[in-house]
């Protein structure tokens, strides 16, 4: 246990720097960080689902996952357009796979890439929100930031005061240890980590965007992890992999982000003031 624990604040140590670095500088270090959380997450998710007999179509998955990211960074193409070419296409190559179920596969190939491939596109385009605005472009890393340490809030405060005061069960088949105390605490937290940001680095949000925002990812981040549960329960996994030494992988460090991502940006898009 301590000796995970270490691992986990080494990794940390290191990798949150990084994080913040790509955050900021946006533009392409961006957009190559939000492939390599997409295409990371998806491998894993197709590792997963192995286990069940399930064959997600990891190339094409790539593919698509990249498209829709780059789509989202350039905007070539109407994303009904690229969908309707993902799904055509994914039914086509099922025809030359031989494993197990088609329509399984299918299912698992889609899902995989409209879950983790367009919702972690959103991530760039909350990044290049303020794009049209040379002197507030900055303010799409401070958010992304902003976003990252709500969800990190949320999930120690959720985890440590669940762990002390946690009592009512929230999906014990899912997730056993994780009670409605602890989700509360999470999305207080979430909410008010949110509103500091606001005050510090994001003066081009409202306050009430500020409470907002948090209230999606307090309530979605936590949706996110619980989705990711499910999935490694239905698997048979601890872990989506062991790529990052203490926190498991890709989708496990992320899987909250990549939920409340295209919440968040719905929210810009639609009710801010920019």
């Amino acid at each position: 246990m301590k000796s995970n624990l270490t691992k986990r604040v080494i990794v940390a140590l290191f990798g949150i720097p990084v994080i913040l670095f790509l955050a900021i500088a946006g533009k392409g270090p961006f957009l190559f960080f939000a492939l390599f959380i997409g295409i990371t997450s998806f491998a894993e998710f197709a590792g997963m689902l192995k286990r069940r007999k399930y064959y997600p179509n990891v190339i094409l998955g790539s593919i698509a996952i990249i498209a829709l990211i780059f789509n989202a960074y350039f905007y070539f193409v109407e994303f009904e357009i690229l969908a309707f070419l993902i799904v055509a296409v994914a039914l086509m190559w099922e025809m030359f796979r031989n494993k197990e179920s088609a329509v399984a596969n299918i299912g698992a190939t889609l899902t995989g890439i409209f879950y983790i491939g367009m919702f972690s596109s959103a991530l760039v385009a909350i990044r290049e929100f303020y794009s049209d605005s040379f002197f507030l472009y900055d303010n799409g890393g401070y958010l992304i930031i902003g976003i990252l340490a709500s969800i990190w809030v949320c999930d120690s405060a959720a985890y440590f005061i669940g762990t002390a005061l946690g009592k009512h069960k929230i999906f014990p088949r899912i997730s056993p240890n994780k009670s409605w105390e602890g989700s509360i605490a999470g999305l207080v937290f979430a909410v008010a980590t949110m509103v500091v940001f606001k005050f510090l680095l994001l003066d081009v949000l409202t306050l009430k965007d500020g409470v907002i925002i948090g209230l999606i990812i307090g309530v979605f981040g936590q949706i996110g992890d619980f989705a990711e549960s499910m999935l490694k329960r239905d698997s048979g996994v601890k872990d989506s992999s062991s790529v990052i030494p203490g926190h498991g992988g890709i989708f496990d460090r992320f899987d909250s982000l990549i939920y409340s991502a295209p919440l968040v940006y719905i929210y810009l898009y639609y009710w801010t003031t920019f």
